[in-house]
């Protein structure tokens, strides 16, 4: 799985993992990162979200990346925002009052990129990579965030056997594997979605699990 899988995905509207509303457990669990306002929050692989626009409305600054042009443009677009654009290395930032977007690639972004966030949002990012890849991106989330910062994680949890994700399935002892080394990881709610998430059992899944997740950054 590379960079241009997740471009054609967009292009060919694949987009199943867009979410046209605001994520309920974003609206729920926020409040428990008790951040000042104003903070800068960071939302990883983010698309076209919506919740992006939430957050900006809670008086956050909200720093996304995304690898997708298209997705990029359809966000200001479909919310009838007007961005500059300009070049940074290999990436291009797209800014309006309140949000700037990265258009490249997580994997090659750097602490000075997200100087000063005090938060992340991740509901579809950690369960987008395959298992291959997630060590990697943990280890770059750590290496990115100031100590102190702190994540709202989303996760998945399935027989993975019974679809080939993406959204992969992340245990709650992966969640700790990944992060408790240098975090702190507390399982905030966990609940069976099964029955509200036809998708999934279309594709024949039979257990689904959802986790949400407060890790607490103190490299």
């Amino acid at each position: 799985m590379d960079t241009d899988y997740w471009c054609e995905r967009w292009v060919r509207n694949e987009t199943g993992f867009h979410q046209n509303e605001i994520n309920p457990h974003l609206r729920r669990f926020w409040p428990a990162l008790n951040l000042a306002p104003g903070s800068r929050v960071f939302v990883p692989l983010c698309g076209k979200s919506q919740d992006m626009l939430w957050l900006r409305a809670q008086g956050h600054e909200v720093v996304g990346v995304e690898i997708s042009p298209l997705a990029v443009e359809a966000f200001f677009a479909e919310n009838g925002l007007q961005a500059s654009a300009t070049k940074h290395g290999t990436a291009s930032i797209y800014q309006t009052e309140g949000l700037r977007l990265y258009c490249g690639d997580f994997f090659q972004m750097t602490a000075e990129d997200i100087a000063g966030v005090s938060a992340v949002f991740d509901r579809a990012s950690l369960i987008a990579l395959p298992p291959s890849m997630r060590s990697a991106y943990a280890a770059n989330m750590q290496n990115i965030l100031a100590s102190g910062a702190k994540t709202l994680l989303v996760t998945f949890d399935y027989p993975q056997h019974e679809m080939q994700g993406p959204p992969f399935s992340v245990k709650e002892p992966e969640v700790r594997a990944l992060y408790g080394k240098t975090s702190e990881v507390s399982l905030l709610h966990s609940a069976d979605i099964l029955n509200k998430e036809t998708r999934f059992r279309d594709k024949g899944i039979t257990q689904l699990q959802e986790n949400i997740f407060l890790v607490t950054h103190n490299q």
